[in-house]
C-alpha cells in the first residue's frame, strides 16, 4: 500500500491552522506543502465517530477509489444492492475492466498513479461531478491516507472505510506500536522511536540483539523493510528501506525490532460499527506466512499452526485494539506467531485486504457489503454478533480456503515484473475444474486483450479454491492452476504450483523462511515425478496425433506406423513416435499409441538410442483436445490429464505445461529423430562479461565507475521496479570496463548496464 503518499495532493494554498496540524500529524515536509484546497476547512474535526444519521444504500452511487480487481469486486456487491457505481481510471486504463463494469467513469490524469489515482483533488472532483454518496478506497493508493477520509467527508460524501483517527494513529508503525502497548496488546521487542542514519541503526541493532527487522515507519506491502544479521546488513538495510520509504510514502522515518525467526505471518481480520454502537467481529484467522521479498504470495484461513484457544485470545486482542482507536468498517490487525503459539502485534491495516475472499468462504460473509452497511451508519447484524459471542469471540468456520496471488512476474528471472497485452487468457472455474468438493473463485479484472502495465502493481488475478479440508483445498488450486491460461507475459503459476506440491506445504510447515528455505538458488521449475513424466511424453504425442487427424495434415516425417504387440500379447496398429523433454537435447521417450488412442507403451531412450529402464504400458482415456484450444484434457490411468500449449516454433519444438512444470517438447518419427543426432548447436551469445538489466526498470545509482575492480557480490548499482529497490551485485571479480547507462534511465529487459575487462 501507499500509505500516506503525501506527494499526491495538489499544491494549492493552506491555512496556517491546517498546515500547523498536518506538521503534527506528520512529518513529511512534501505533506505540508501539497495540502489541496479540499482540506483548508477543519477537516479532521469531529472524524473519531461513525455516521449517527443513518443513509440509504439502494438508488446511491458508490465512487472506487481504486482500479483493477478490486474496483470489480467492489462493484459487484454494490450493484446487488441497488446501487449505481462510478470508476476513476487514468488516460491509460479507458477501456480498462473496471470502467467497463461501472455505471460511469471519470478521467483522473495521466498514466503515472502520482499524477491520477494518488491525486486527492482529482478525485474529489470526480465525487463532486458524480454526485456519488459512498466512496470506497479500496487496498493500495489511497485506501489509508487520513487526508483522503478527510478529503472525502468534506465532499459530501461518506468513506467506506475507517474515521482519520484510526486511519492516523494505525498508519504510523512507531505510533500504532505504542497504542498496542497501553492496550495491553502482545507487541515485538525493539526500539520505540525514529533511527536517525546508519550508524545509530547499527548501535540500535547491536543493543535489540541481532537479527532484526528494519522497517519503515509508513511501510506497507513488503516495502521499506530489510532483515539485518550484522552491522554491515545493518547499515545497507537502513539505506534501501530508507530510500524505498521516501520513494513509496514520502516518509523515510524507520525503526527497528527484534526480528522473530521462523515465525508465522498470521491475521485478524475484523468488523467493527464504531463507538455508538460499540461492535466488533472478528473472523477466523488467516495464514499469510508464504512471502516473497514481504510480499504475500499464499494465504489461507484458517491457520494449521494455532489451537481454538490461541485463535480466541488472538480475537480477544485483535477487538481490544480495534475499540482503542474507535474503529469502524473492516479491518485487519497482523500478528507475528512463533511455532509455540506466542503471537505479537505487527501492524493494523485499516482497509480491505487483498486477501479477504478466504475470510469470506469460510464464513459466508460479505466483508463489502457490510463495509458499506457500517458507512450507511447501521451497526452490525445481531446474528453476526450473536454467532462471534457464542463461538468464544471469533466467528464460527466451515472448511478451508486457499488463495494465490497470481502475479505478472516472471519466477524464472527472479520474480520480475512482465508487462504487456494478455494475448490468451482464461480464468478457471468450479465447472472447469470439475473436482467433487471443490469451489473455485477467481477475483481479477482483466480478460483477454487487457494490458498489464509498467505503471501499476502486477497482480493479476487472486485465486482462491474451498473444500471442506485442506489437502482437498491444495488438490483444488493445482487443478486450478492447469486450466488457467495465461499467454503474453511471464506469470508465477509454474511457483505457486510448486508451493502446493511442496510436502512441507502440505504439512503446513510455512512460517516464513518457507520460500527462502525451500527455493534458495530461487525457482528452476516444477520437477515432475518419472510418472508424471511418461504421462507428459503420452499426452504431447497424444496432441501431436489428433492435430495432425483434425487437420488432414501429412505424418511425421519419415514415419512408418506398423503392428505392435503389447504386453498381454495383442496385435494393435500403432504409431511409433519419439517424445524429447527439454527441447531437442532432452530426454527422449519411445511412445507406441494405438489406433484407437485407448493404450500406450512407453520406453525411455538411453545413449546410442538404446532402450532403459521398464516398459510402462498404460490405459487412456478420451483425448478432449481441439486444434484451437489452448488445453488438452484427457486420462491416463484413471487419472485427469490437463495440459497447456504455450506455444510452437517454427522448428517444431511445442511448449507446454503440465501440473506447473514448463516443458519444452519435440515429437519426431525415429528416423527423424536418429538423423536429429547429427545436428549442430546454435550458437550462443556470451553475456559473461556483461551486466544485464533483470526487469524494466529505473536505473537509480551506480556504486562503481570505469576502470574499478570488483570482487564477488560487490554490489554495482541499483535498479528500481515498481517502487522496490533492487540491488546488482557483481557474479564475477573483474574490473569495470564501460559503464553504458546514465543514473536516471529508463532500462529495458536485458539492457546492458555495463561491461567487464576481458579476465587477464
Amino acid at each position: 500500500s501507499l500509505r500516506n503518499f503525501s506527494i499526491i495532493l495538489s499544491t494549492k494554498s493552506t491555512t496556517p491552522a491546517v498546515a500547523a496540524m498536518l506538521r503534527l500529524l506528520s512529518p513529511s515536509r512534501t505533506l505540508q506543502r501539497s495540502l489541496g484546497s479540499t482540506l483548508q476547512r477543519s477537516a479532521f474535526s469531529g472524524t473519531a465517530s461513525v455516521h449517527a444519521d443513518v443513509l440509504p444504500l439502494e438508488g446511491e452511487k458508490v465512487l472506487v477509489a481504486n482500479r483493477g480487481e478490486i474496483a470489480c469486486r467492489v462493484f459487484n456487491t454494490a450493484k446487488g444492492m441497488g446501487m449505481g457505481t462510478v470508476s476513476i481510471h487514468s488516460e491509460v486504463d479507458t477501456m480498462a475492466q473496471h470502467v467497463k463494469r461501472s455505471d460511469e467513469a471519470v478521467c483522473v490524469g495521466p498514466a503515472p498513479s502520482i499524477e491520477s489515482y494518488l491525486v486527492i483533488d482529482n478525485v474529489v472532483d470526480a465525487i463532486k461531478s458524480t454526485g456519488a454518496k459512498y466512496v470506497h478506497p479500496g487496498y493500495g493508493f489511497l485506501s489509508e491516507n487520513a487526508l483522503f477520509c478527510a478529503a472525502v467527508k468534506e465532499s459530501g460524501a461518506r468513506f467506506v472505510g475507517p474515521p482519520v483517527r484510526a486511519i492516523e494513529a494505525m498508519g504510523d508503525k512507531i505510533e500504532s506500536k505504542q497504542i498496542a502497548i497501553d492496550a495491553g496488546i502482545n507487541t515485538i521487542p525493539g526500539f520505540q522511536g525514529v533511527i536517525k542514519d546508519a550508524e545509530e541503526a547499527v548501535t540500535i541493532s547491536q543493543q535489540v540483539g541481532y537479527p532484526v527487522m528494519i522497517k519503515a515507519s509508513a511501510g506497507g506491502g513488503g516495502k521499506g523493510m530489510r532483515i539485518a544479521w550484522n552491522d554491515d546488513e545493518a547499515r545497507e538495510g537502513f539505506r534501501l528501506s530508507t530510500d524505498e520509504a521516501r520513494a513509496s510514502f514520502d516518509d523515510d522515518r524507520i525503526f527497528i525490532e527484534k526480528f522473530i525467526e521462523r515465525p508465522h505471518h498470521i491475521e485478524i481480520q475484523l468488523l467493527a460499527d464504531g463507538p455508538e454502537h460499540g461492535n466488533v467481529v472478528c473472523f477466523p484467522e488467516r495464514e499469510c506466512s508464504i512471502q516473497r521479498r514481504n510480499q504475500k504470495v499464499i494465504e489461507e484461513s484458517p491457520s494449521v499452526l494455532l489451537t481454538p484457544e490461541t485463535r480466541r485470545e488472538m480475537a480477544k486482542q485483535a477487538a481490544q485494539l480495534a475499540r482503542a482507536v474507535d474503529y469502524a468498517s473492516a479491518g485487519t490487525v497482523e500478528f507475528l506467531c512463533d511455532e509455540q503459539q506466542n503471537f505479537y502485534f505487527l501492524e493494523m491495516n485499516t482497509r480491505l485486504q487483498v486477501e479477504h475472499p478466504v475470510s469470506e468462504m469460510v464464513t459466508n460473509v460479505d466483508l463489502v457489503k457490510h463495509m458499506l452497511e457500517v458507512a450507511a451508519g447501521h451497526p452490525l447484524p445481531k446474528d453476526l454478533i450473536e454467532k462471534c459471542e457464542k463461538n468464544g469471540g471469533v466467528l464460527p468456520h466451515e472448511g478451508w480456503a486457499i488463495e494465490a496471488r497470481i502475479y505478472a512476474e516472471d519466477p524464472f528471472r527472479g520474480f520480475l515484473p512482465s508487462t504487456g497485452p494478455l494475448l490468451t487468457y482464461e480464468e478457471p472455474t468450479t465447472e472447469s475444474l470439475a473436482m467433487e468438493g471443490v469451489t473455485v473463485r477467481c477475483d481479477s479484472g482483466v480478460v483477454e486483450g487487457s494490458d498489464i502495465s509498467m505503471f501499476y502493481d502486477p497482480m493479476i488475478s487472486k485465486l482462491v479454491t474451498y473444500a471442506d479440508t485442506r489437502s482437498k483445498a491444495i488438490d483444488g488450486m493445482t487443478g486450478a492452476i492447469n486450466e488457467y491460461v495465461i499467454q503474453g507475459v511471464g506469470h508465477n503459476t509454474p511457483f505457486v504450483a510448486s508451493v502446493c506440491r511442496s510436502q512441507h506445504f502440505k504439512d503446513g510447515d510455512t512460517p516464513t523462511s518457507f520460500i527462502d528455505t525451500h527455493y534458495p538458488q530461487g525457482f528452476n521449475g516444477v520437477e515432475l515425478t518419472e510418472k508424471e513424466t511418461v504421462a507428459l511424453a503420452v499426452n504431447v504425442a497424444g496432441i501431436e496425433r489428433s492435430r495432425r487427424e483434425q487437420l488432414f495434415s501429412a505424418p511425421l516425417p519419415l514415419s512408418d506406423a506398423e503392428v505392435h504387440k503389447m504386453e498381454d500379447g495383442s496385435e494393435i496398429y500403432v504409431d511409433n513416435v519419439i517424445v524429447t523433454l527439454g527441447g531437442h537435447k532432452g530426454e527422449s521417450y519411445a511412445v507406441a499409441l494405438d489406433e484407437l488412442g485407448m493404450r500406450a507403451q512407453v520406453r525411455k531412450l538411453g545413449e546410442n538410442l538404446e532402450y532403459e529402464g521398464e516398459i510402462h504400458s498404460l490405459a487412456l482415456g478420451d483425448l478432449d483436445y481441439h486444434p484451437t484450444s489452448n488445453l488438452a484434457r484427457g486420462e491416463i490411468d484413471g487419472v485427469k490429464q490437463v495440459v497447456q500449449l504455450l506455444g510452437e516454433t517454427n522448428e517444431g519444438v511445442m511448449t507446454v505445461q503440465m501440473e506447473g512444470s514448463v516443458v519444452d517438447c519435440v515429437v519426431r518419427s525415429p528416423e527423424e529423430f536418429a538423423l536429429s543426432t547429427y545436428m549442430k548447436e546454435p550458437p550462443v551469445v556470451d553475456t559473461s562479461l556483461m551486466l544485464l538489466s533483470p526487469m524494466p526498470g529505473k536505473l537509480i545509482s551506480y556504486a562503481v565507475k570505469a576502470g574499478d575492480k570488483v570482487e564477488l557480490g560487490q554490489e554495482l548499482c541499483v535498479v528500481e521496479a515498481m517502487k522496490m529497490q533492487n540491488v546488482q551485485r557483481s557474479e564475477r571479480r573483474g574490473t569495470i570496463k564501460s559503464i553504458n547507462c546514465e543514473v536516471g534511465d529508463s532500462l529495458k529487459v536485458d539492457q546492458v548496464i555495463l561491461e567487464f575487462e576481458e579476465d587477464e
